[in-house]
């Protein structure tokens, strides 16, 4: 049974220019709690939304803790949904159904309360990532293309054979021997990429990365994949570091092309 165990409502500004929910599920997926952070640029219910997810070692509150999410929010017309991916989730399901579930935790826990409380609909909603995010939010569009309008990557680690740090971590969690394992191979996003079908011409990918990213190579990759199954896709290839800096920065380019692609 899916459980809110706590809803907080914190107006920073007047109804109208916006506001920021907190939500907090008691998650029977995660066998844990996970908080969604909110922000909307109005009181309005029927908006853009976009779900933006953080990368590895970070949480729920990342973004806003470096970029001011309300502005954007307002500014762009987006409501921006914030989950919380843990430390090393990687936005996976755990081999182990004793353990975190995360992929379970989206599509029925979060998914349905967001929708619930919002409306969300697929010509209008995207969904974005950095790093261990930018795999987390091309899975998940992967998993539902139907879902969502497009989706966006900010130095993502496209193929998990890229993982770098989570070398050991990612095949404890998917029950593989190693990041090169087909097991870890058929839940990479770059594998999965045939999951769009013959709605590739409706959606819209966003794929960009520092020049000074040791994980370009995954971008390219990633889009070179795109090029070869006919995929429409944007790049975004820029000087770059895998850092905030450059995550902050690119942010605004992304929400302008999701944007761009629900206009009349």
């Amino acid at each position: 049974m899916r459980r809110i165990i706590a809803l907080a409502l914190i107006v920073l500004t007047a109804p109208l220019s916006g506001a920021q929910e907190l939500f907090v599920f008691d998650s029977p997926n995660l066998h844990c709690k996970d908080s969604v952070l909110v922000f909307s640029p109005s009181a309005e219910k029927d908006l853009p939304t976009l779900f933006l997810l953080h990368g590895f070692s970070g949480k729920y509150s990342d973004w806003s803790r470096h970029t001011d999410l309300q502005s954007l929010a307002i500014s762009s017309g987006f409501r921006i949904i914030c989950p919380d991916g843990f430390y090393k989730s990687w936005y996976l399901n755990d081999a182990n159904p004793a353990n975190m579930q995360w992929r379970k935790f989206f599509w029925e826990e979060c998914w349905p309360e967001m929708d619930k409380r919002y409306g969300l609909k697929a010509c209008r909603t995207f969904i974005d990532g950095l790093s261990m995010g930018g795999h987390g939010a091309m899975n998940l569009f992967l998993d539902h293309p139907e879902r969502f309008r497009g989706a966006g990557s900010m130095s993502g680690v496209l193929g998990l054979h890229h993982s770098g740090t989570s070398k050991e971590i990612i095949p404890a969690i998917l029950g593989a021997k190693s990041v090169h394992d087909p097991v870890c191979a058929a839940e990479s996003a770059i594998n999965r990429l045939y999951r769009i079908g013959d709605a590739a011409p409706e959606k819209i990918l966003v794929i960009s990365c520092g020049t000074e990213d040791r994980l370009m190579i995954a971008s390219r990759e990633f889009d070179r994949r795109c090029t070869e199954l006919g995929i429409p896709h944007i790049t975004l290839y820029s000087p770059g570091k895998h850092n905030w800096p450059y995550w902050v920065w690119v942010l605004p380019y992304h929400l302008k092309f999701f944007s761009e692609a629900i206009r009349p």
